[in-house]
């Protein structure tokens, strides 16, 4: 089996995205048209969600055919709706007395203040995201949902750094998969686990370094913070799990977002990851859940790593040359 590193070495997976990068958003589909056991934890305090009340232990319906991830604020919900259209044409959905109805679970962030405000992904665009959509290499950085990503924006968004979208995987025992595909937004700081050093952040005046969001907000009260952010994402495996195991799941990968995200599930973070499972493999949850954190923390950074200067917000890598 070739692996990509990517939410798409788990069989079944594929992903789609939809970029306008004259207006600096987009829409990211993750299709799992047969059905996939699915969680969510919500653990931002200013979330954009769709379908999550239905994923919760003990509500009826155990399996859902996509996830979609977009630009354009609660605007963007609306992409959920060509994802919606585009299963029902292919076949796909929950079965009901009256044809199959697919259930399609989203999220967005909010990239408004980037770009052009009234160019939101809708319908159409969630839909072209679904024709796109492919089990082989996934594009990160600046595309889809990722490309009006931001971080670092305590201070604005004129002193901030451009983000985007990452994936990643790993297999772990029994040759179970386990990987994520990840929404860089957030208000913070992207850190490199294990050292604590900034990868992007608020940039020092000059250009050359960054400033710790942790610490300016500990210093003094800021109420101008740019109140929409968000890291969004999703997990997928191919070990069986159920759906209450499924909702644990996305809550224990939330700690990938915890050593790569500072400060992270703030009052002006949504932060909110999905969990998948389409598959029949026998696993542990816990060695799941290490694996998930690990892979979001992974994707996060990647997100950062190959994210490029666009509408006027440099790129970390570009910072040295500001």
């Amino acid at each position: 089996m070739v692996m990509y590193s990517a939410i798409t070495d788990v069989s079944g997976i594929k992903v789609g995205h939809y970029t306008d990068e004259k207006a600096a958003t987009g829409c990211t589909v993750v299709l799992c048209e047969q059905g996939a056991v699915a969680g969510v934890d919500v653990s931002g305090s200013s979330p954009g969600t769709r379908e999550t009340d239905l994923l919760r232990p003990g509500n009826l319906v155990e399996k859902v055919q996509a996830i979609i991830l977009s630009g354009g604020s609660a605007f963007g919900l609306d992409a959920a709706t060509g994802v919606v259209r585009y299963l029902e044409e292919q076949g796909f959905g929950y079965d009901t007395s009256a044809g199959k109805v697919p259930i399609v679970p989203a999220a967005i962030i909010f990239d408004l203040n980037i770009g052009d405000s009234k160019i939101r992904p809708g319908a159409n665009e969630g839909y072209q995201a679904c024709l796109g959509a492919t089990n082989g290499k996934v594009a990160e950085g600046c595309v889809g949902a990722g490309t009006g990503a931001t971080v670092g924006k305590i201070l604005g968004l004129e002193r901030a750094v451009k983000s985007g979208l990452g994936t990643a995987s790993q297999k772990i025992a029994r040759d179970v998969v386990v990987a994520a595909l990840v929404v860089v937004n957030a208000v913070g700081d992207v850190i490199e686990p294990g050292t604590g050093k900034i990868l992007a952040g608020p940039r020092k005046p000059g250009g050359r370094a960054f400033l710790s969001t942790s610490q300016l907000w500990k210093r003094e009260s800021r109420e101008a913070v740019p109140p929409f952010n968000t890291v969004i994402g999703v997990v997928a495996t191919d070990a069986k799990i159920s759906k209450t195991e499924a909702n644990k799941l996305a809550h224990v990968a939330q700690v990938g977002i915890a050593r790569t995200i500072d400060p992270c599930h703030t009052m002006y973070d949504g932060d909110a990851l999905f969990t998948l499972s389409i598959g029949e493999k026998q696993t542990d949850l816990s060695a799941l859940g290490a694996a998930a954190a690990e892979v979001v923390a992974e994707a996060i950074v990647r997100a950062i790593q190959k994210a490029k200067t666009l509408a006027g917000v440099p790129a970390a890598k570009d910072v040295s040359k500001c």
